[in-house]
């Protein structure tokens, strides 16, 4: 047994003083983490040692990978880490996981006698470890092993929880310090991300003779899952999808890339509508997860005959305002892609008199709710349609956001949302 080491109030001073000065310059976390141990060397010998801080507190940011269990790890005198390690803290395993999950020191004298060590270096005889805390929780642990049976004591306890204490402050700054430089580089890749994804939309309404056409689409984050395009077909007519992927953020936005890409080679081949919609349902499988759904709404326009043939895989009914004021919402509406396996759609066709308009829109748009928890819904928004048969197209679109925005009272909404306006002007000869 080593001889009992005690700190005095004027060692205590010392200590805090030297600590203090190695990493009152730094918010770098490892390298306050070596100067923590460079501290301990001086007082207490070991063979090994260790510092494990978790990141449990931290928001994952990756999103194809499992959030790790640990922010950092300092060691010193041990092999290569251990594949597992994360699992074994994660599960409360070993001394330095029972430390963590319970918030107790621990001091091991015969490491082969304790049924909870987890063998990590092979002449580890005895082991010593305390937590590191942060408002009295356990956030990670100091650990320190001897080659030597019994080599720690009571008074090797006090050195390190006073250790570990004095430098838990500065472990907490280096690790929000990181947090807020990897904010800000993600914030960074979503602002690109985001410009990748605008340029991926009309950059401005197709001309169609006898037609004022609009588009808008809003994401509750940075990027999303709603989509909408207009497609040049043959015979100078106009293909019109909305489409919105279940789900929002980056997973929707990199899903409905992918859908894209496919709807514009699979547009442009002559299917009809329903045909379209049930080859897409038939590839879409190749870059989603089973539970990832996709409602679609397709239409093409024929200009010259001022019709709008159309099929609907599991999207809102968009709504056809007349001129004379009835407001009618489309029929025949299948179920979402990825769904189920062979689904039917059908196609239908209605016709455009002057000063008629489609309106088409994602749920985003009336699942909206106010502060007392009520939606939008669809009988607002025809309610927001009525009297807008003056209107050009984009002076619709701002009328159905100033709405539900006035209704929610506020700015964004908890999903994307889009709008695509086609009106049939009326001064345009038939």
């Amino acid at each position: 047994m080593s001889a009992i080491r005690k700190l005095t109030p004027e060692s205590k001073y010392e200590l805090l003083k030297d600590i203090s000065f190695r990493i009152r310059k730094t918010f770098d976390l490892e390298e306050i983490l070596n100067h923590l141990l460079d501290t301990v060397g001086t007082i207490i010998p070991y063979d090994a040692a260790g510092i494990f801080v978790l990141n449990k507190d931290v928001t994952s940011t990756r999103f194809h990978v499992p959030q790790t269990v640990i922010a950092d790890i300092v060691k010193r005198g041990f092999e290569t880490r251990s594949p597992d390690k994360d699992l074994m803290l994660a599960e409360g395993k070993g001394i330095v996981g029972h430390v963590i999950s319970t918030g107790n020191c621990l001091i091991i004298p015969d490491v082969g006698l304790d049924p909870r060590y987890v063998k990590g270096r092979s002449r580890t005889r005895s082991e010593i470890a305390v937590p590191l805390l942060r408002d009295g929780r356990p956030f990670g642990a100091l650990n320190l092993e001897s080659d030597r049976s019994g080599a720690f004591d009571q008074g090797d306890i006090e050195i390190l929880r006073f250790l570990a204490d004095a430098a838990s402050m500065s472990i907490e700054k280096a690790m929000l310090h990181d947090q807020i430089l990897e904010k800000k580089r993600i914030e960074s890749q979503l602002s690109l991300a985001r410009e990748v994804q605008e340029r991926l939309l009309p950059a401005e309404p197709p001309s169609v003779p006898g037609y004022d056409i609009a588009g808008i689409c809003l994401p509750t984050f940075e990027i999303g899952g709603d989509y909408f395009d207009f497609i040049p077909l043959k015979e100078e007519r106009l293909g019109v999808v909305v489409a919105d992927v279940a789900g929002n953020g980056i997973p929707a936005a990199l899903m409905m890339t992918a859908f894209r890409t496919l709807l514009l080679t699979r547009a442009r081949g002559g299917l009809t509508p329903s045909a379209l919609l049930e080859t897409m349902n038939r590839e879409i499988p190749g870059f989603t997860r089973r539970r990832d759904f996709i409602t679609v709404f397709f239409g093409i326009l024929d200009p010259g005959q001022h019709t709008i043939v159309y099929a609907n895989a599991g999207h809102n009914p968009p709504l056809v305002v007349r001129a004379g004021g009835l407001i009618e919402p489309l029929p025949l509406v299948g179920p979402g892609l990825n769904i189920v396996p062979s689904p039917v759609y059908e196609t239908s066709r209605i016709s455009l008199g002057e000063g008629d308009h489609v309106v088409m829109y994602t749920d985003g748009v009336v699942e909206v709710f106010n502060g007392e928890g009520v939606e939008f819904g669809h009988e607002r928004l025809e309610e927001t349609l009525r009297g807008t048969g003056e209107l050009e197209a984009g002076q619709i679109l701002e009328r159905i956001i100033r709405r539900t925005a006035e209704f929610a009272g506020m700015t964004t909404t908890g999903d994307d949302s889009t709008i695509v306006v086609v009106k049939r002007s009326s001064s345009h000869p038939v």
